[in-house]
């Protein structure tokens, strides 16, 4: 094989390797752009109470939960949604998840908080 052609067929080679880079790196903007932004909501418990106590989410959009409480330690548990965590007094916890199913699901308070503790439950409303 002479040199020329030997060029050319590194040159070929090159350009394509060029332009997978090029649709691999397009592809992976596309994916970003479409990725929808998280939404962040604010709950704060206090004995007894979730405020808001129906939380409303759209399917497939990533959330995350600040939870504070107010006045003692307390638990968010989201069954359906495989996610919990505990909420201490004056922290903010952080709860990440993306609904993947559309209803009603109950949340509550999971760790004992007294009296009317077995009534502390709340709503995420997934459309």
């Amino acid at each position: 094989m002479n040199m020329k052609k030997i060029d050319n067929e590194i040159d070929k080679k090159r350009r394509l390797l060029l332009a997978g880079c090029a649709a691999g790196g397009l592809g992976a903007m596309a994916i970003a752009v479409a990725q929808p932004r998280e939404r962040v909501i604010k709950v704060t418990a206090k004995r007894f109470d979730f405020s808001p106590s129906v939380i409303p989410l759209k399917k497939g959009v990533p959330v995350v939960l600040e939870l504070t409480s107010l006045d003692i330690p307390m638990g968010f548990n989201a069954p359906d949604f495989g996610v919990r965590t505990d909420m201490l007094p004056g922290k903010v916890s952080k709860l990440r998840f993306i609904p993947d199913k559309t209803g009603e699901f109950t949340f509550y308070c999971d760790i004992f908080c007294g009296s009317g503790h077995e009534s502390m439950s709340g709503s995420l409303v997934v459309a």
